[in-house]
């Protein structure tokens, strides 16, 4: 009996232990204003999120979307926050940078050529459809 007992409470230990060794989160992050105010604060989110979560020992992953105004944060030489984008990709493997293929289309149409965007962004077809479909698959939403 004393057996059972022990191989019981080994098993409860071992699952217990096993819950204890983390869960993932899932943030989308939203940038739509050209303000590099804005802009700092959603990549300060970025940091004190993954932070929190990894002193807890969980783990996050973290899409920051940009649309409309906010898509000049990824524009290849007017993106006040390139280099700390360029630092926190290479620092941040949960972290990524989702670019509004509406918005680049009808920045790249004004402009009359190509704008470049930052090798760190990932065109996405519509920066509010990319956000439902985050929200959709349980991602929680922060726009700053």
């Amino acid at each position: 009996m004393k057996k059972i007992a022990l191989a019981l409470a080994l098993t409860l230990a071992s699952t217990v232990g096993a819950l204890a060794e983390g869960v993932t989160h899932y943030l989308a992050i939203h940038v739509d204003e050209n303000d590099p105010q804005v802009m700092n604060l959603a990549l300060n989110n970025a940091q004190n999120v993954t932070s929190f979560y990894e002193a807890k020992g969980d783990t996050v992953v973290i899409e920051m979307v940009a649309y409309g105004p906010g898509l000049n944060m990824y524009i290849e030489g007017k993106s006040p926050v390139a280099d700390r984008i360029a630092t926190m990709s290479l620092e941040m493997e949960n972290l990524s940078f989702a670019a509004c293929g509406n918005t680049h289309r009808n920045m790249s149409l004004k402009a009359g050529k190509e704008i470049v965007l930052l090798s760190e962004a990932t065109m996405v077809p519509s920066g509010v459809v990319r956000l439902m479909e985050l929200q959709e698959d349980g991602y929680s939403y922060v726009r700053p």
